[in-house]
This record gives C-alpha cells, structure tokens and sequence, in this order.
C-alpha cells in the first residue's frame, strides 16, 4: 500500500463524508490550522463515533478556534541559535530539517511552522553541522520539524553520515510519528532501513522517538514496521502528551503503555500538553493528569511504566515527582541553566493548573510531616 496525503477538507469529504455543517465549521478551522492526514491513518477511525480518539488526533475541531495560548509556549526562538538550530541542553543539538508531517496533529506544539511563512526550518544543513561539530559538549542530536521520515531516504542519508563523522556524536534521535502515520514509508522502502543499519552502530545508536498516543494506532502494521527498524539496530522509544478526549483515562494508557512494551518499544516520556494556539481542548489539569498517570501503572510492568512524567518548559523538562492533597512536588529533569538541573520545587496544589507558569510561588520553608514509628 502507499496511501494517498489528503490535505484539505474537500479531499477529506470526498473520502469519508461529512455533513455539510460539520465541512463548513472544519473548513473555517482549516483557514488558520491545516489540516493533513493520509488514506491508511484515516481508515483506522470509526467515522460513525463523534468521539473517535484518532478522529481527534487529526481531524480539525471547532474549538480549536479558542482564544489562548502560544505560538511558542516552550521559547524556542529563544533557543535557536542558527536557522534550523536549537541548543538548549548542553549536550543535545535540535535540528529542524522539514515542515512536513506525515499528519497535522491537532494538538502539535511547533503548529507555528505549517501555519505561517517564516521558516524555522532549512534545506542546507552544513552551517548548523559545522556548528555540533565545533560544539563538543553536544553528545546527541535531535532530528525533528517536522518529521524527518518525510525526507528523500537519499538526503537523510546525508545527514546521518555527516553526523556520524563527528566523535563527540554519540546519540542520533529522529522525533517521528511516522509508525503510527503512515508505517508504509518505513516497510516500503528497504534503502531507509539499510541507511539506518549503517548509521546505528553498537557503540553508537540511532533512536526512534515515537508518537504513539492511543493504543488504536499500534496496528498489526505499525508493529511490523517497529519491528523492521528494530532489526536494523535502531532503539524506538516512544513519548506522548496526556490528551483530553483522546487518552486521558487510565484505563487507555494501561493498555497503550502494556502494547508498546509488549513490542519491545520502552515508553520514554509522558507530556502535559503545551499551551500552544489551539490547544486548549486538549489540555487536562496538571495534578488531574498525574493522578491518571498513576491510576494507569497500577496494571503495568516495569518495563511498561519506565517513563518519566515532564513537562518541556521554556527553562527545562520539569518533572512532577509526586503530589500529597496540599502539595504538588516537582524537579528539574534537565534545565536550559545547568545550575536547575534536578532542582526540587514544592508547590501549594492548584487543582485547576495545567502549566508551571500556573504555580505562582515554590514553598522555601516546606518541611515534612514527621511520623513517629516507636
């Protein structure tokens, strides 16, 4: 199979049909946030339920017209340090190759780049190589956009083998949603897999960071095509935000968690979603989504609930370590300023919070109650 892109509403309507109210709110949706998807993604959801997760996933939403939110929640720019570079953390290098996804996801936190034309991403990398190579405390490099499976095998080739050629890369990650998009252009293509095998070496692995958000989309497919990766020594991890509507109840990350380590692909990170634009449907409170999270390992393994609970701030990945009914507990995970890293916080509970910056003042005089044991 190699499925058709669908980019409008129009092609959309063509394939499944929509109700002539429900193509005109999508259209008007569409003028701001485009859409995109492809043929096999869209024939894994139920068109007759309103509520579908993978409908959700992609399909554009009215209320994603709500006013809120940022363009740059995470102050990316702030952190680019050439065109198409980011280099917030010493040790990681971001590049941002492509503004092409294999689907639009309606809660993307980058939405800023398919919706405007300023580029923030380039064709030529050779500045942004150069610069990792004079840069020696950058020990791994983040291929993102974007999705970099989007790219011509032959021009990702390029840019593994250049980065390969640098001694202090020991980690190349490639940020894709691809197994869960479209798994076709990882099965269908055996020079992508060869070009992998090549660049992912014992001693120096390439990483595929995955985008699975419900368990619907680990089809018989998309295993396959983890498995193909899997053989060409690539390590596939995977990373999801906690999604209102889509996989926000334990139950579904029990089972989403349980798949994923069933088929060998360790889950990395679980997000709060960004205050992006247009994000706000898909957010759920903060300490309600750890509660979920938690309620959601109860009926897991190890090995199924080895990721870690962060949110990707503008001043670092902080991580939510714990929360008692007064106190919710947090530290920094890995931080822009390397004096924060694993800075402990304790915030008064905020039951209404859904990002740091709703934590108005860290406890400095917090003290445990002491329990008496004799």
């Amino acid at each position: 199979m190699i499925p058709k892109y669908i980019t409008s509403v129009s092609e959309l309507d063509n394939l499944v049909g929509l109700a002539p109210k429900e193509r005109e709110k999508l259209e008007t949706v569409t003028d701001l946030f485009p859409f995109r998807s492809n043929e096999y993604y869209l024939s894994l959801i139920d068109w007759k339920d309103g509520h579908d997760p993978l409908r959700r996933i992609v399909v554009p939403d009215a209320q994603e017209l709500r006013k809120g939110g940022s363009a740059d929640p995470s102050c990316e720019k702030e952190y680019t340090k050439q065109p198409g570079l980011q280099h917030k953390y010493d040790q990681t290098g971001l590049l941002l190759l492509t503004d092409v996804c294999g689907g639009i996801c309606r809660f993307c936190f980058r939405k800023r780049l398919f919706m405007t034309c300023e580029r923030e991403t380039v064709k030529d990398v050779s500045a942004n190589i150069e610069y990792i190579r004079n840069h020696p405390e950058i020990t791994n490099v983040l291929l993102t956009g974007g999705d970099p499976l989007t790219l011509e095998t032959r021009r990702l080739e390029k840019i593994l083998r250049e980065l390969r050629e640098i001694p202090h890369v020991g980690i190349i990650r490639i940020g894709s949603k691809m197994l869960a998009y479209n798994p076709y252009r990882i099965l269908n293509d055996p020079d992508l897999t060869y070009v992998l095998s090549r660049y992912s070496t014992p001693e120096k692995r390439i990483y595929l960071m995955a985008h699975f958000n419900h368990p619907r989309e680990l089809t018989d497919i998309s295993i396959r095509a983890a498995e193909a990766l899997q053989k060409a020594g690539v390590v596939v991890v995977n990373q999801t935000p906690i999604l209102s509507g889509i996989n926000d109840s334990p139950e579904t990350l029990t089972t989403l968690f349980r798949s994923l380590s069933f088929a060998g692909i360790s889950p990395y990170y679980v997000f709060q979603c960004r205050p992006t634009t247009g994000n706000s449907l898909f957010q759920v409170p903060l300490e309600e989504s750890y509660e979920i999270l938690q309620k959601s390992w109860q009926a897991c393994s190890g090995l199924a609930k080895r990721a870690r609970f962060v949110m990707s701030h503008a001043t670092g990945k902080i991580e939510i370590v714990g929360r008692t009914a007064e106190h919710v507990f947090m530290r920094y995970h890995q931080a822009a300023e390397r004096a924060d890293i694993g800075k402990f916080m304790v915030f008064r509970s905020n039951p209404i919070a859904r990002w740091f910056d709703d934590y108005s003042h860290a406890l400095t005089d917090f003290e445990p109650k002491k329990v008496w044991l004799f």
